[in-house]
């Protein structure tokens, strides 16, 4: 998501380094507090039209200009989202279905391998488990004969 205020900021900053002048004489050309200023220039606080008119006024360019740049930035980096959520749209998910497609049957047979190799035998039901021990054998035997 693009913030307008950081755009704003580092427009606003980029412009005070070019004219090579601190915070504080902007700050007080402007008449806002310092610690305010540089809170703007971070993008940390949404500065107010009266207030970016009064800064603008202090580092001698337009608001128009200020605004024009900022919406520039905003259209770039739109444009570049954009872009990028569309790469990665087109390019991850078809692939992304393909494993989750293949990737199944290819462990439940790797499963079946290792199960014939080790000749282990599949789950069994509680009641046949019972009845093997009842019995005191490895191999089930019937209902009938394990109530008997």
């Amino acid at each position: 998501m693009v913030l307008l205020r950081q755009i704003i900021g580092e427009t606003l900053r980029t412009r005070r380094r070019q004219q090579r002048r601190t915070l504080r004489d902007v700050s007080a050309s402007a008449n806002v507090s310092l610690g305010y200023l540089s809170e703007i220039e971070r993008g940390q606080k949404e500065a107010s039209s009266e207030l970016l008119s009064s800064i603008c006024g202090a580092l001698e360019v337009s608001l128009s200009d200020v605004l024009g740049e900022v919406t520039s930035e905003v259209a770039r980096e739109e444009r570049q989202r954009e872009a990028a959520a569309q790469l990665s749209t087109v390019s991850l998910l078809p692939a992304v279905s393909r494993l989750d497609d293949h990737r199944r049957p290819v462990e439940e047979s790797r499963l079946a391998q290792r199960r014939r190799a080790a000749k282990v035998a599949p789950p069994v039901s509680l009641d046949a488990a019972r009845a093997r021990r009842a019995a005191g054998t490895g191999r089930a035997t019937p209902k009938a004969s394990v109530a008997a």
